[in-house]
């Protein structure tokens, strides 16, 4: 996506900043028409997700990841350059996190091991050496 506030947001969201990313992402969100509207309606979900998480209000945390993976399930393997099937593996695995928080077990975990957005790493063929995205 060739927006800088994309990149900003994206960076924002790798830095922990999970109400800044979503600030970012939003204002983009207004001005997106088409399928990178969603895309980007889910990476927000997610977002916010995390921020609930992280201030332990785990229905939100719960309903947002969920929003937002619904969102981004049609977006992979990639999409923008970012590579998703790992990333909303693990958001899977936060939302699991969420829903033991919302039966009143504190989960334990370590905010180091937030998914971060990374990009597509490109796959090279064995037999023909050539890469694909």
């Amino acid at each position: 996506m060739s927006d800088d506030r994309f990149d900003r947001g994206i960076q924002e969201f790798n830095g922990g900043r999970y109400f800044e990313c979503h600030d970012l992402l939003e204002d983009l969100w207004h001005d997106t028409r088409g399928r990178d509207r969603l895309f980007l309606q889910g990476l927000i979900q997610v977002s916010v997700g995390f921020y609930h998480f992280l201030n332990c209000n785990y229905k939100g945390a719960a309903s947002q990841f969920t929003r937002g993976l619904g969102k981004l399930d049609g977006y992979r393997p990639s999409y923008h350059g970012l590579e998703l099937d790992r990333f909303t593996t693990e958001v899977v695995h936060w939302l699991a996190m969420a829903e033991e928080g919302l039966r009143g077990s504190v989960p334990a975990f370590d905010e180091s091991g937030i998914p971060k957005l990374q990009p597509q790493v490109p796959h090279v063929s064995e037999q023909t050496g050539s890469v694909s995205r």
